[in-house]
């Protein structure tokens, strides 16, 4: 995006680990004691947190890979007095909405009717309903009205009100009550060994649903909340099934699916296969690469929602503008500036931008999300003369010495 390699620090925090093998395996390098959790946990991410507030005052911390239940309570608990920003959370839901703005704009049913259904209720699947909660509410809804029109399904079904402190805080708002999914058909379906490996507590909450009557399964889901837009986060292979994409497809015109999951083998669905299934009418991206799909002599060119459209170039506005904090304002402005970079005039127009522009794509987002700190009085900076050319010239470019052969 333009960040000079040379000031990007990566840093491993070693909290330990439950792995039984590698505490015994002789050439493990980690820490050798069970993983850390709660209280001792949490004052050793402030310890870090303080000591980069120190050495490094200007820094921007970027967080990756933090689980489920650490992820958004780190970020809340810092978020306000550092900038800070965590990709799985934030930058898959910020990429996803990018691709879900041109879209919406393609399907020509506003804002404030669709209705979203997301299989796969983690850190992604949650973070893209709090993107997509927030543009609905943007667009005129009330929270509690968006949230009525986003239901999350994962491996024990659709999460409801029955499921009480099974659900994470941040699955909570989303829960249906008894009165919401009443006339939905229920099945007892078989515990799987991923379900019980990811879910554990929400397992046992199935295997009681299964004793009183079942799950909600995610075609039933689809075929009673007849979503607008579906979306997977599963890592479920094959789960977007012909039967329920034709489900959908029989009440929408032209319906939003965004398989997510990656590697490309843990994909809900192909584009291929969508593409088919509902005449050519579908929207589609997906979060693995895919080549374009050639269907009744049109060439659908399939957008890839990669993070990496749009966090590196939030970061390098951060970064330009010395931004205090970074706001859910300069990540919807980062949104907007990666939805305006795809060409959707022709069609089998791809969504998204293609990751070939990544550098022109993310000098727009950093103008965007500089610009945006300015407006919110964030930015510790004076204001340029130019900012188009104050961020250009705050671009890093790898310059190559020539090499002769003697």
């Amino acid at each position: 995006a333009g960040v000079d390699p040379h000031r990007v620090i990566p840093v491993v925090l070693d909290v330990g680990t439950n792995n039984e093998k590698l505490l015994n395996d002789p050439a493990y390098i980690g820490n050798r004691h069970a993983r850390v959790t709660g209280k001792v946990y949490d004052e050793f991410i402030d310890a870090y947190v303080a000591a980069v507030k120190k050495l490094f005052p200007q820094a921007v911390l970027h967080w990756e890979d933090f689980g489920a239940t650490n992820a958004r309570r780190i970020l809340e608990r810092h978020r306000d007095h550092v900038p800070t920003f965590n990709d799985d959370m934030q930058g898959t839901g910020a990429i996803v909405l990018a691709g879900l703005l041109n879209a919406v704009k393609l399907n020509k049913t506003p804002w404030t009717e669709q209705r979203v259904v997301i299989f796969g209720a983690g850190t992604a699947g949650c973070g893209i309903a709090d993107q997509i909660r927030d543009q609905m509410v943007r667009s005129g809804l009330t929270v509690e009205e968006a949230v009525a029109r986003i239901w999350l399904v994962d491996l024990p079904g659709l999460l409801t009100a029955e499921l009480k402190d099974e659900l994470l805080d941040f699955q909570r708002p989303y829960a249906k009550s008894q009165a919401e999914v009443a006339g939905f058909a229920k099945a007892n379906a078989p515990v799987s060994i991923e379900a019980k490996t990811r879910w554990p507590a929400m397992v046992a909450a199935q295997v009681t649903a299964n004793a009183n009557g079942g799950i909600i399964a995610l075609a039933t889901v689809v075929e009673q909340v007849k979503p607008t837009i579906l979306i997977g986060t599963s890592t479920v292979p094959g789960a977007f099934t012909e039967e329920i994409i034709k489900s959908m497809a029989s009440h929408v015109d032209h319906p939003i699916v965004f398989p997510l999951s990656n590697p490309t083998l843990l994909h809900e669905a192909t584009p291929q296969n969508l593409i088919n299934w509902t005449d050519g009418k579908v929207f589609v991206a997906t979060g693995a690469p895919f080549d374009d799909v050639v269907y009744k002599g049109v060439r659908y060119h399939i957008g890839q929602a990669n993070n990496a459209a749009l966090y590196p170039g939030m970061g390098f506005g951060a970064i330009v503008s010395r931004a205090s904090k970074i706001t859910d304002e300069m990540i919807f402005a980062a949104v907007q500036a990666v939805a305006s970079q795809a060409v959707l005039g022709i069609p089998g127009a791809s969504l998204l931008p293609s990751n070939a522009d990544l550098r022109s794509t993310s000098s727009v987002v950093a103008l965007e999300v500089l610009r945006t700190a300015q407006q919110q009085k964030l930015a510790r900076i004076e204001e340029p003369a130019s900012d188009v050319e104050y961020v250009r010239q705050a671009a890093w470019w790898p310059e190559y010495v020539t090499v002769e052969g003697v």
